[in-house]
């Protein structure tokens, strides 16, 4: 540790607990972007963010946009030949329901026990309120006790990442001028576990659509119709039961024809963390590993693309019985897909693959809900080795480079409309829960977290762009 670095620590050391006061006072603001109920609280969070980038010194500034607002802060105290650094991170959390299945109230801000410590219990503790605190923590303490940061910083805080972030590319390109930078770190990703942190190099991208299969006018009795004409739900069943072959290959058309192999070296190497077999059924309370043939279960989640149903509605979900045949089924439908696949094409296929089984009488309602890119980042940039560095320094593993199975579209937007690479450090973990009841963020995470954020900002004051 460096003359510079070793008081940012102590002074995080010192004043932790009112880190933790702030993230939890920034925990109980419901900014749930999906839900226009909420547009108020989503607001009052993007000027609570706002006023505390304020306090440390910062000029911070919220922008309306078509949607929720973004906040961009900047320091360039570091003087113009400093490297700059674009941080990224997205104060709006998901709902919360079944709101029954919260062991503590999701907006409470509660830090509780829990079997590796405290722990706070909060929907966006992980994702991705707790995690964006981390740097600016950091930059909190390197600010006062330096008051001049060693490198330049731009901070952008998005509102709308839960909820399709239909504002990032118009306000991205109208402001890229004001965003640009050297490189970019995104903290809404995972570590190996809670001793080894990682960076994530490979994320998987997205095809998402909506598929009603209408059949009948309108509702029938069973006992009249049954048999007689085509049940939209039997229908579906069928054909979303033809998307996968016995060996889990997904059977759209041209569906793995971009697809790369990874090499064997590349492989052994993620296989060497450990038991990804037992973390996962741990973590997701499953009682089987399950996929794709022939791959393990890391080259699944983090290089092979997927097909996956994530709701069905037919017919009648009420209590009790009644016997009909319902007039639509609706299904949706998600891929994740991996460096070289082209989304567009991908989405085509899938609809494609659904039209050309189109019972008799039956007619598809088919709605695309969007894509993205699987993104594949540099591996040998200096960024990410000097991050590396510093997230070893800090904690008792080595930095292990991983991938993830799911999607950050920003990453690709910061490579198209901004031409910067991202370095993606992330400090939750597999079983934080998020996007579910009871999500949870370790507080050990946490300040390992801002701990790591300290020294990747002075690791990156000795590069030269």
């Amino acid at each position: 540790m460096s003359n510079s670095l070793n008081p940012v620590l102590e002074q995080i050391e010192k004043n932790f607990d009112g880190s933790i006061e702030r993230l939890q006072s920034f925990l109980q603001i419901p900014s749930i972007s999906t839900d226009p109920e909420y547009k108020k609280e989503v607001r009052r969070c993007a000027e609570y963010i706002t006023n505390d980038l304020k306090s440390i010194g910062l000029n911070a500034q919220m922008h309306n946009t078509i949607g929720h607002p973004m906040v961009v802060a900047t320091d360039d105290s570091a003087g113009p030949d400093a490297p700059r650094v674009l941080y990224y991170g997205h104060y709006d959390v998901q709902p919360v329901e079944p709101l029954e299945e919260w062991k503590y109230p999701p907006f409470d801000g509660a830090v509780v026990d829990g079997p590796r410590g405290r722990r706070f219990a909060a929907r966006g503790a992980a994702d991705d309120k707790g995690q964006l605190m981390t740097f600016v923590e950091a930059i909190r303490a390197w600010k006062q006790v330096h008051v001049t940061l060693p490198v330049r910083v731009v901070i952008l805080l998005e509102g709308e990442e839960e909820s399709g972030s239909e504002s990032l590319v118009p306000f991205l390109t109208e402001h890229k001028d004001e965003l640009q930078a050297d490189t970019c770190i995104v903290c809404d990703t995972g570590m190996w576990d809670e001793n080894t942190p990682a960076i994530t190099s490979r994320l998987r991208g997205l095809v998402y659509i909506e598929a009603t299969l209408h059949g009948p006018a309108h509702d029938l009795h069973s006992g009249g119709y049954g048999g007689a004409v085509v049940n939209p739900a039997n229908a579906l069943a069928k054909i979303l039961g033809q998307l996968h072959d016995d060996d889990g290959r997904i059977q759209i058309e041209g569906f793995y024809d971009d697809v790369e192999e990874v090499s064997a070296q590349q492989v052994a190497q993620w296989n060497s963390l450990g038991d990804a077999d037992a973390l996962t059924l741990e973590s997701s309370g499953a009682k089987a590993t399950f996929g794709e043939k022939g791959y393990s279960t890391l080259e699944r989640l983090w290089s092979r693309p997927t097909c996956d149903v994530n709701g069905l509605i037919a017919g009648y979900t009420g209590e009790g019985a009644k016997t009909v045949i319902g007039a639509k089924a609706t299904a949706k439908i998600s891929c994740r897909l991996v460096a070289n696949q082209k989304p567009e094409q991908i989405e085509k296929a899938l609809f494609s693959f659904l039209e050309v089984r189109t019972p008799a009488g039956c007619h598809w309602d088919l709605k695309s809900f969007g894509t993205a890119p699987a993104i594949a980042v540099p591996v040998d940039s200096p960024w990410l080795a000097a991050a590396s560095g510093a997230l070893t320094s800090v904690f008792p593993n080595p930095a292990v480079l991983i991938g993830s199975g799911g999607s950050i579209p920003v990453v690709g937007e910061f490579q198209e409309i901004l031409g910067v690479d991202t370095v993606m450090v992330g400090f939750s973990l597999d079983d934080d829960l998020i996007h579910a009841p009871n999500e949870k963020f370790e507080v050990s995470c946490f300040h390992r977290g801002i701990l790591s954020q300290a020294a990747i900002l002075e690791a990156y004051a000795n590069i030269t762009p």
